[in-house]
């Protein structure tokens, strides 16, 4: 298969421009799943001191301010997106 077919370019020089785009994305894509496990680890260690204080395992005034901080600077798939990473980070609520 040549990477006219892999990247459904129409021409060698598309193709070449896309394969290296295709590459900075997979690279973006593993930074980005590393940052959101990095999240993940410093929302446990806030759970854990909150839990252990005898709070509640969720902050919802807190969470509403993550919903908007994404939803201002990425507009509506942003409030999605921001679900999805609460949900990763603390659990189905």
């Amino acid at each position: 298969m040549t990477a006219i077919d892999v990247t459904g370019a129409r021409t060698s020089e598309a193709a070449d421009v896309i394969t290296g785009a295709r590459e900075r994305i997979d690279a973006l894509d593993d930074r980005i799943i590393g940052l959101i496990q990095e999240r993940m680890a410093v929302s446990a260690v806030i759970q854990e001191a909150r839990i252990t204080s005898g709070g509640r395992r969720v902050n919802l005034s807190r969470e509403m301010e993550v919903l908007t901080h994404y939803s201002e600077a990425l507009g509506k798939p942003g409030t999605s997106l921001a679900m999805t990473l609460l949900e990763l980070c603390r659990g189905r609520i």
